[in-house]
């Protein structure tokens, strides 16, 4: 049975059936959802959203008080792109155990790919695509990033399996809506900067395609250039993408010294959303490696952002730090006992004490495995810490990405989630 009732009357448990009011200021852009996160609650419970219609037959029933009741229909379910878990509180955990939402994250990325690998197959057939198609993505990634705002970017870093176009936008828009968390942006803010994290590309798509090139990567950046204005003109076209998305969208290359395009715009000239992209963008884009650069570390990608003085807005640099930590999940350390480490999870008191997982040692110019061993530095009681930044380079690794990818999931396994 449907029920109308105020918003300070949801509770955990609820069949959202729909948020009466404009869908782009309210907490949430999924039509129908069961609200099982305390964070998506308070979201509800401080936004402008006067009154929810609940489905009472689909999940928790509204407590005896006062509401409107309307006739039970039946309506078709509108396709999602996840279902996330019933999450329970979490529970104190092992100094050597991952954050829950590392998990989390792993289940959530691989079901987006597969719906953000279809959205960038249809635009580069030409299709338009709308707002109603990327926003439950976007709200996937804004819960998972409410939850723990390194998981979910910090995992796409180390997945080796993904599409490099639609890994990009994904974990653009998981940057995004870190850094607008840090940035203290209102929720229908970070939203829209998820929004352009994941839409700003789009373009690449058709230009790769026309191009005849796979991988976007290795378009010369004078072809790559053209996607920012054809990106515009199949988002324009869609009719519902929000105009401050657009606005982002077409001046994610802009960059404050003037050095940038399309327009060539200079310091304030240039939106806030679009300032974000740039940094959330190129510090990505390092990380991947581009048409004639090697993919980084990214702690050395992260510091080679920051030595770019005048190119940024200094203070969204400072928070991008913030939104990945000192050392980013992904990177390789050396300790101070010698082991080679890589960074698989934060620790949200200290980022400079993040959790690694040991997977070996520098035996002169070659890598000597070692037992896997995670360890949580700020829980380690000085048993070890970060020395430097290591450079796996002289280690003959066959393949940095693979290394990642099977360093990170080990790590998860070892954690039993």
């Amino acid at each position: 049975m449907l029920k109308r009732i105020r918003t300070d009357q949801v509770e955990l448990g609820m069949f959202i059936q729909r948020l009466e009011g404009n869908w782009f200021r309210h907490p949430f852009w999924k039509a129908r959802f069961v609200l099982n996160d305390e964070a998506r609650l308070a979201a509800l419970r401080d936004s402008a959203v006067e009154w929810v219609l609940i489905d009472a037959a689909r999940g928790r029933d509204v407590a005896a008080s006062e509401f409107d009741a309307f006739p039970a229909r039946t309506e078709p379910e509108q396709p999602r792109v996840s279902r996330m878990a019933a999450g329970a509180a979490p529970a104190g955990r092992r100094a050597d155990e991952l954050s829950q939402e590392i998990a989390r994250a792993e289940r959530l990325a691989r079901s987006m790919g597969k719906a953000v690998n279809r959205l960038f197959l249809e635009a580069r057939l030409g299709k338009h695509i709308a707002a109603s198609d990327v926003a439950p993505v976007v709200d996937d990634i804004y819960a998972s990033v409410q939850r723990n705002i390194y998981a979910f970017g910090g995992l796409l870093r180390c997945q080796s399996d993904q599409v490099h176009l639609y890994r990009h936008a994904l974990a653009v828009s998981a940057l995004m809506v870190a850094l607008g968390r840090r940035l203290q942006l209102s929720p229908d803010e970070t939203r829209a900067a998820g929004m352009v994290g994941l839409l700003m590309d789009t373009g690449l798509a058709q230009v790769s395609a026309d191009a005849g090139v796979a991988d976007y990567r290795n378009l010369p950046e004078d072809l790559a250039r053209g996607h920012v204005l054809l990106a515009m003109t199949q988002l324009r076209a869609a009719g519902d993408i929000p105009s401050v998305v657009l606005k982002g969208c077409l001046e994610h290359h802009e960059r404050l010294d003037g050095s940038g395009y399309p327009q060539g715009l200079v310091g304030d000239a240039i939106g806030r959303l679009a300032r974000m992209a740039a940094v959330c963008d190129d510090f990505d884009q390092l990380v991947s490696g581009s048409y004639d650069a090697a993919p980084l570390d990214p702690a050395h990608a992260l510091a080679t952002i920051q030595e770019k003085v005048g190119v940024y807005d200094p203070q969204i640099v400072e928070r991008l730090v913030e939104a990945v930590g000192v050392y980013p999940i992904g990177s390789f350390v050396q300790l101070r006992s010698g082991r080679l480490a890589m960074v698989v999870d934060q620790d949200p008191s200290d980022s400079a004490l993040p959790v690694v997982r040991i997977f070996g040692a520098n035996g002169q110019g070659a890598l000597v495995p070692l037992r896997p061993t995670t360890l949580a530095l700020g829980q380690c009681y000085g048993e070890d810490a970060i020395d430097c930044i290591a450079d796996p380079a002289g280690l003959r690794v066959p393949s940095f990405a693979e290394l990642r990818a099977d360093v990170m999931a080990g790590a998860i396994r070892a954690s039993g989630r």
